[in-house]
């Protein structure tokens, strides 16, 4: 469930703090999330795909602790991140 390259680009483009920006918090949270996103739709016609939701389920975590990382860090950022992505918190 990899993201196309030009999907990839866009969403990089629309969060990056700065112009050479790949890696920053927002950016690998906005990533993290389209592929969320993707996995669930699998899922819904995927039921017994346990391997693939252990992946969600990482994924899941590995947003959670960068969303805790950026509320710590960037309290600003966090915010405008969770509306931007419309997350539950």
């Amino acid at each position: 469930m990899a993201l196309l390259k030009e999907k990839k680009k866009e969403i990089i483009k629309t969060y990056k703090e700065h112009e050479k920006d790949t890696g920053s918090p927002s950016v690998q949270i906005a990533l993290l999330t389209e592929r969320i996103n993707s996995l669930s739709e699998h899922f819904k016609s995927h039921k017994k795909d346990h391997h693939s939701r252990h992946g969600l389920l990482r994924m899941v975590s590995v947003r959670r602790r960068l969303l805790e990382y950026l509320k710590r860090k960037d309290t600003e950022s966090y915010q405008e991140i969770i509306k931007k992505l419309d997350l539950r918190k």
